[in-house]
């Protein structure tokens, strides 16, 4: 089964998105802000990372950047309210695979989330 860490400082969102993942049968695990996502997906097993760009502490720039730097080969999607063509090409050049603006549509995320990861198999 596929993990996913959710990674959002809305602590209802990351809650209505783990239960609508787990029933469609992934493993979610969520954090509610992005100082310990490094640590995090070094220490289990992360399949995915759906990670929001503002957060307080180390927002999700600063996330994509660390898991550059310390060359950690995990996909991202972004999931974000702040949504806009400059933070998209950010974020596509810190290395995530794909955009997707707040509210998602939970299909649209659902077809994200697999094309992902079958283009990490």
């Amino acid at each position: 089964m596929e993990s996913i860490l959710i990674v959002d400082d809305d602590i209802n969102l990351c809650t209505v998105l783990s239960e609508e993942l787990t029933a469609v049968g992934y493993d979610t695990y969520f954090l509610t802000g992005g100082d310990k996502v490094v640590e995090y997906v070094m220490n289990n097993n992360v399949d995915l990372i759906l990670l929001d760009l503002n957060m307080p502490g180390k927002n999700g720039f600063e996330v994509l950047q660390e898991l550059e730097i310390k060359n950690i080969d995990v996909p991202v999607i972004v999931l974000t309210a702040y949504a806009d063509v400059k933070s998209a090409i950010e974020s596509a050049k810190l290395g995530a695979s794909n955009f997707i603006s707040k509210p998602y549509d939970f299909d649209e995320l659902l077809i994200s989330l697999r094309k992902t990861l079958q283009r990490d198999i």
